[in-house]
């Protein structure tokens, strides 16, 4: 619902500039243009500030941030929402808590002065990122939610801890440097970034499901990273699966119905994105049965019949009355606004799905709507994704019942047909050190870690020698915890790698949030509800995935919300169609590669390298080159003019100047 900034200085004595602080928030005015607000503590060298996007208590005064407890001793500033809250808020009232305001984020003050962190932690429930700091103990906690929706980045120079929504937040403060790292860099090209990491030097994100603890001593920072929840599936032996199938059905039915009516709590008009995938559609069912009057419904619609979900999507609409909106896109139009989309997403895009939901979401808030319910985390849930099928085929068959495993084995004579696509490798592949931490390489990461073939060769040399004999596989690894994976089911395993990486480092990011805050329009995601995902974590993997049924819990679930034609549909992943599949979008691509990737660019970014760069054209245009190669050099390629755009908005920019800019041009000033 907004964007946070602040800063601290390891020598409490060091003053806080405001007009610092009112830079970082305007640099993000997208995120928060209803108003902005900053707080410093000059004695105790410590400052935040705030741009607000109005979605619970309106009030322009009363629910500006940053906010301040009522003694003083605890400054907030607070990015999402927290669901529950006028339960947890009454309780607390009945206990003496006095609220300011009516706002959903000032529980953390007094869940945090009544029952400390811990606990706090274990009452949040939503989407949210926030600082909080403790004048009492001298502490600043920099907290993410469980899954990684909303986004929180921090960095430490000179004796300085910035912290932020977006880079670019981080950028404005001057004393901040601006340069990639050659392994961020890597993972750029290759997709897939290592968990916690950013494309840039020394700068951090908050992990999801963490707290990052900074505290002073002797004028330096010690800073701690403690995990206060995680996708925690049983251990094999511990795993009950004696319950009968509607057990299970009607604990998902619950915890979802639940999750999409607490997410329709706002005070603005709350909308649904609808795809013809059954996520989105039982969201939007569920929603229009939970109040009387219709729900608005947006709609992407591409010109690719193949790749095009509008036809589905119109059918489920229709089905429970809500009022649809498409806004249909030309697959050539989408290179129109990729550079605007990259200064949002702040990290490469293997796809221009990034583009679509950005045009998507300016169009929502152009119809005047600020919140949008969304069905993103039910293929993490439920294992809708074709790697999920593939690992469970190649993995799990002999933890089945043997009437159930002759049902799967029947089906790997189609697999190959099964397996074919953007999301899953062309030839299987194993890292070494994914084999020993996982017991395989999951198969979400396969396509990416086969594309990472490519990286050296696109590196400039200096880069290439920093990277030389660096394994992407194993720093990927080191960064997931083999205690979460240890003993657990090859489907649970699956499932957690993906939550980990694609789910957190991709979907959530260019695909999610930065995106539809790009226009100011909050995305509120009930499946990734955690109460919801630890019911989740107790199905068996074959209510999961059931032979030729993916995602089978929740269609029995919702069976009686979603059309038969949509309940008896296969996953289909929502994407834009790769450039090379349309004359008239690999031209559009192609004029952007001349602008970014012609020499005279190479050459003054100093990242990539101009003959690596040619070759992989070169292999893409071979008549030789098969159609999944294809896709998979779709991807490089926009990753590497990427790189390159990254390189243009944020180190050759003087991004505090920038924002300061942009400061005077919305008259906000300390």
């Amino acid at each position: 619902m907004c964007g946070i900034a602040g800063y601290l200085h390891a020598d409490p004595a060091r003053p806080v500039d405001p007009q610092t602080l009112v830079n970082m928030a305007a640099i993000q005015h997208h995120r928060g243009p209803d108003g902005f607000g900053y707080k410093t503590m000059n004695d105790r060298g410590i400052g935040f500030s705030h741009a607000r996007l109005s979605i619970i208590d309106l009030n322009e005064d009363r629910g500006r941030q940053p906010f301040f407890s009522n003694d003083g001793n605890l400054m907030l500033t607070q990015n999402g929402e927290l669901y529950d809250y006028k339960r947890i808020r009454a309780d607390l009232t009945s206990r003496g808590a006095r609220f300011k305001t009516k706002s959903d984020s000032e529980l953390v003050l007094h869940l945090y002065e009544r029952f400390g962190l811990e606990e706090m932690l274990k009452t949040c429930r939503g989407e949210y990122a926030f600082a909080l700091y403790d004048r009492e103990h001298d502490r600043l906690m920099l907290v993410r939610d469980r899954f990684g929706v909303k986004p929180l980045y921090w960095t430490e120079h000179n004796g300085t801890l910035v912290f932020g929504s977006e880079l670019k937040v981080l950028f404005a403060h001057p004393e901040v440097p601006r340069q990639f790292s050659a392994q961020g860099v890597y993972h750029q090209l290759m997709q897939t970034i290592v968990p916690g990491t950013t494309a840039f030097e020394g700068v951090h994100q908050v992990k999801p499901g963490h707290v990052v603890i900074i505290e002073r001593n002797n004028g330096k920072f010690e800073i701690k990273d403690e995990r206060y929840w995680d996708m925690d599936f049983p251990l094999m032996g511990e795993r009950d699966e004696s319950q009968p199938e509607e057990f299970y059905i009607e604990a998902i039915r619950e915890k979802l119905l639940e999750a999409v009516q607490l997410r329709l709590e706002a005070d603005v008009p709350v909308a649904c994105y609808l795809s013809g995938g059954i996520d989105s559609c039982a969201t939007l069912g569920l929603a229009a049965a939970s109040q009387q009057s219709p729900v608005k419904a947006f709609t992407i619609g591409f010109d690719d019949a193949d790749y095009d979900e509008s036809v589905i999507a119109t059918e489920m609409a229709e089905s429970v009355g809500a009022d649809q909106d498409i806004m249909r896109l030309k697959a050539d139009h989408l290179y129109d606004n990729f550079v605007e989309t990259l200064w949002h997403t702040e990290r490469t895009i293997y796809n221009t799905l990034g583009v679509a939901k950005l045009l998507m979401s300016r169009h929502v808030n152009q119809a005047g709507y600020k919140v949008v319910v969304t069905g993103e985390g039910s293929d993490e849930l439920f294992a809708g994704y074709p790697a999920f099928r593939r690992d469970m085929f190649l993995h799990g068959l002999d933890t089945l019942p043997p009437e159930e495993r002759k049902e799967w084995q029947a089906l790997l004579d189609e697999s190959n047909k099964l397996f074919q696509g953007a999301m899953l490798a062309e030839n299987e592949l194993h890292d070494p050190a994914l084999d020993a931490l996982v017991g395989f390489t999951p198969s979400c990461l396969q396509p990416w870690l086969a594309a990472a073939e490519h990286v050296p060769g696109l590196l400039h040399p200096e880069l290439r020698k920093q990277t030389e004999g660096y394994q992407p596989g194993k720093a990927i690894a080191e960064a997931l915890d083999g205690d979460m994976l240890k003993d657990r089911h090859p489907l649970d395993k699956a499932q957690y790698v993906w939550i980990k990486t694609m789910l957190e480092g991709q979907i959530l990011t260019w695909g999610g949030d930065r995106v539809d805050m790009a226009n100011s329009m909050e995305a509120r995601p009930p499946f990734l509800d955690h109460h919801l995902a630890e019911a989740a974590t107790k199905l068996p993997p074959t209510m999961r995935i059931k032979g030729r049924t993916e995602k089978y819990v929740l269609r029995e679930a919702m069976k009686g919300i979603l059309p038969k034609t949509l309940y008896e549909r296969e996953k289909f992943a929502f994407m834009a169609p790769p450039a090379h599949t349309d004359p008239k979008k690999w031209d559009a691509m192609k004029a952007l590669a001349d602008e970014y990737l012609s020499d005279q660019a190479i050459d003054a970014a100093g990242v990539l390298d101009k003959d690596g760069v040619k070759a992989v054209f070169d292999l893409h245009e071979a008549q030789d080159t098969s159609a999944s190669t294809k896709i998979q050099l779709d991807a490089v390629i926009n990753h590497m003019i990427g790189i390159q755009v990254l390189h243009s908005h944020f180190v050759a920019t003087d991004v505090p100047e920038m924002a300061r800019t942009r400061a005077e041009e919305l008259g906000w000033a300390a």
